[in-house]
This record gives structure tokens, sequence and C-alpha cells, in this order.
């Protein structure tokens, strides 16, 4: 586009350390960016010369991930929110360049409490088009007020509310009616309730539920609502004989073949998605049972940190598995009694499977380190 934009900047270069207040206020004007959205301070981009490539690989100041957060970390921050950031190298046809991520987040404004190198205390800066507040100045007062809304979830829709309300379990209270129904205290038109049906006919078995003590099936119905409207329902299981509860895993799978068909099929959740956040919403480490049940399922199933992580890791799975013979040594597998009308071999190997791809989780995950 040659052009800067509301979420991203352009630098010829690496900043100096003379320059380490100009780029504490750009990354502080990247996180209170309008757009509600990650922003990028784009380094190795050379505006005069028409926007043509710098490569950055002998910038004598150029940091990584570490030394930007240890940067960032030693400032002093109103109420100890601080940005977060991670660099990203881009190989280029015509060199490289690094890219500083400023993760979204809700816990704008962020402004500092002390003075730090021509950044003033207390002054909110933000990203507005494709410009930065002035450092002697502060934002304007609606921009300001967007920023505070952002933070206590006013400009969120109602399914999105209720995701940041349920990372607080301890704001929930318990229904008069009823120990299954809770309601968030501060917006008590948020409910989230479980219920339990022995008769209903959903007796059926699955390979995670053979790592419990007891692997008696009792499944469940999650309903979210906002006021009287369902905003989500989910799959919920009573685990372990009614010690632990929790919602059940999505499903997905991986075809080797390229047909619609799943090779490797596995159990998963994803970190701030809906599902996990209720998982950990319900889990109350309240005694040795329930943790261990809790540890048990998470040990059956893959938790990955975002959706990027899953869409790398399912790349990774395909390229890697024909290894899959050396991630499979002493593998436990749990004794898993004869059910009539079931075939026990397929949850073994479905086990199997899981074990598998949970030790290939970890060796990308320390690949990418």
């Amino acid at each position: 586009m040659h052009q800067e934009g509301p979420y991203w900047d352009f630098k010829r270069e690496w900043y100096g350390d003379n320059k380490d207040g100009d780029m504490l206020i750009d990354i502080i004007c990247m996180a209170n960016n309008l757009v509600d959205r990650d922003a990028y301070i784009i380094i190795g981009i050379d505006e005069e010369n028409d926007y043509s490539i710098q490569d950055v690989t002998q910038d004598k100041n150029r940091r990584n991930t570490q030394m930007l957060t240890d940067f960032i970390r030693g400032k002093k921050f109103a109420g100890d929110f601080r940005p977060v950031v991670t660099v990203e190298q881009i190989q280029l046809n015509e060199g490289v360049i690094d890219v500083i991520i400023i993760h979204n987040s809700t816990n704008t404004p962020y402004f500092l409490k002390e003075k730090y190198k021509g950044v003033f205390a207390n002054n909110i800066y933000v990203r507005l088009q494709d410009s930065n507040t002035p450092s002697d100045k502060s934002a304007d007062f609606h921009h300001i007020e967007y920023l505070w809304k952002k933070r206590f979830g006013m400009l969120l829709s109602p399914i999105e509310k209720v995701k940041l309300y349920l990372e607080h379990p301890e704001h929930w209270e318990n229904s008069p009616s009823s120990e299954d129904k809770k309601y968030y205290k501060y917006a008590p038109e948020f409910t989230i309730d479980h219920t339990y049906e022995p008769n209903d006919g959903r007796d059926g078995y699955e390979y995670y539920l053979f790592a419990q003590t007891d692997p008696s099936p009792h499944w469940s119905e999650i309903r979210i609502c906002y006021h009287q409207t369902v905003l989500a329902e989910l799959g919920g299981v009573i685990l372990d004989g009614g010690r632990y509860f929790t919602t059940t895993p999505d499903r997905q799978g991986i075809s080797l073949t390229g047909y619609h068909k799943w090779d490797i099929p596995y159990r998963y959740m994803i970190k701030g998605n809906l599902n996990h956040l209720v998982h950990e919403f319900y889990y109350v480490d309240d005694g040795d049972e329930a943790r261990h049940a809790h540890n048990e399922y998470e040990g059956c199933i893959l938790i990955f940190n975002d959706e990027i992580e899953h869409q790398e890791f399912r790349i990774y799975v395909k390229d890697n598995w024909d290894r899959k013979e050396e991630f499979a040594n002493e593998i436990w597998i749990p004794y898993m009694k004869e059910l009539p009308g079931y075939n026990m071999n397929s949850f073994r190997e479905e086990y199997k499977t899981m074990q598998i791809l949970r030790r290939m989780l970890e060796e990308f995950r320390e690949n990418k380190k």
C-alpha cells in the first residue's frame, strides 16, 4: 500500500539506545490502537526510498522477544498492566525484516505512572490513523473513553462478555433454585447451568473415560444464557463417578491421503475458546480426587495455546507422522474392561494415538523455541 495505517508502522532500522523512549511510546500507541486488534511495528522498510526493504540482519541494535519483554518489564506502568510483545523475523526476497507484534488486549489504556525519557507519566497515547499522540500531550477524551470501555468489557457482544466473565469463577454465585445453575453476580442476566438426565439414553463410552478410576459414562448439557437467550450449548461429562465435571473436548482429524477421511483423529481444546474457558471455570482444586481426575482428563487430549498453533501443529503432524513409532515407546494404556457391543481395540488405538500426538506436540513446541 506504500503507507502506514491505524495498526502498522514502518521503521528503516531498529531503535538505538538513545531511542528507547521513542520505541516505548510507539509500543504504547500501538497497544492503545483504536481498531481493537494486534498491531505491528515493521522494521526494515525505508519509507523515503519507495518503501524498499533494508535487511536488518547486521543491525547492531536488533532485539528479540526476550529483550523487548525485559525492556517493557522494567518500566513503571499504571496498574502493572504491560503490553505483550513478540518479535517475528520474516525472510523476503530482498532481505530480512523484523516485526514487533503488539498483541491485542483488554487491559487498555496502557500508560506510565513514572516518566521515562520523554514519555510522560499519566499521559495516554493512542494510534489514530497513521499517527501517534505527541509525547507531550494526551489523547482526546473520547478516544480515552473508548479504551476504558474496552477494559471494562462495555464494547463486547454478550458472548464475548461471558467469555470475559468466565475467566473469574470467583465472581459467580449459585442460583437459589439449584447449585447446578450459576449467575454472574455483577451482571446476573448471564447464567450458566448444566443438566444430567441419567435415563436419556446417552450411555456411550469415549477413550478418555478409561483413564479415570471409574470409567462409567455420565453425559451432560451445559447452557450459557443471556436473559432468556441461549448463547451457547456445550457438551459436558461427569468423570470418575461424579468427582469431577467438565466440558467434552472438540473433535478433529488429519487426513494423510487428501481424501475426506480422518487418518489421525484427535480431541482438543484451544485456550481462550469458550469450550476451554468453561473447562477451566468448572475446575475446583478441592482435593486429590478432583485433581487426579482433572489431570488424567487433560492427559488424554491436546490443549493448544491458540488457533495458529493448532493449524501449525497439524502441518507438523502430517510432515512427521512417518516417525510416529519414535514417539510410541513405553506408552501406558489403561486397563479397559471388555464391554458388550464395543471394539475395545479401537479405544486402545485412539488412546495410544493421542499419547503419540501429545509427545509430538512437546517436540513441536521445543523446536519453536
